[in-house]
């Protein structure tokens, strides 16, 4: 018998428009002010991770690396920062994503846990490298904490365009 937190739904594929649009729309979010304050997730890292285990074909390494320079550029940061750890962690998505695929959604949340901590290691690092001050245990761990709390309503609501309505036609078996 399966938990009642499991859908026996079919989902439809997903559309290229809303991909791109919730990608942008993660991209708007870092842009936010409060994007920098302690246990704030990186959206772009959190949505990127989403879709590189969901739909590894259309979103992958290269997306990663034009929104890692996106938000290299708009924060100022070190040119290849954000590339290199979104890069890391799409590669790194798309690898493990039908593995994580199996696990109900808590487990997947604890599957993601470490690449976007990883992501975030990699950022500290190169901020590190460049002679920047440690910005404290908040920025590595927070954001990948609060993202990972966050997997589970940020799969509900990207998958939502993708649930097919529940119509049952007797004459149909699917």
């Amino acid at each position: 018998m399966q938990p009642t937190f499991y859908s026996s739904r079919i989902l439809l594929p997903a559309r290229t428009w809303f991909i791109f649009a919730s990608l942008f729309a993660a991209l708007l979010l870092n842009f936010l002010p409060t994007a920098h304050w302690p246990g704030v997730p990186d959206w772009v890292a959190l949505v990127l991770c989403f879709w590189s285990i969901r739909e590894s074909r259309r979103v992958g390494m290269g997306w990663a690396f034009v929104l890692g320079l996106a938000m290299d550029v708009a924060d100022g940061a070190v040119l290849g920062q954000h590339c290199f750890a979104y890069v890391m962690l799409a590669y790194a998505a798309a690898a493990l994503g039908r593995r994580i695929m199996w696990f109900p959604l808590a487990q997947q949340a604890l599957q993601v846990l470490p690449l976007l901590l990883a992501s975030q290691l990699v950022q500290l690092l190169m901020r590190l490298l460049t002679g920047a001050d440690f910005p404290g245990w908040g920025y590595l761990l927070g954001g990948p904490v609060i993202a990972t709390i966050l997997w589970i309503p940020l799969t509900f609501l990207l998958l939502l365009p993708q649930y097919q309505p529940v119509e049952r036609d007797e004459n149909r078996p699917l």
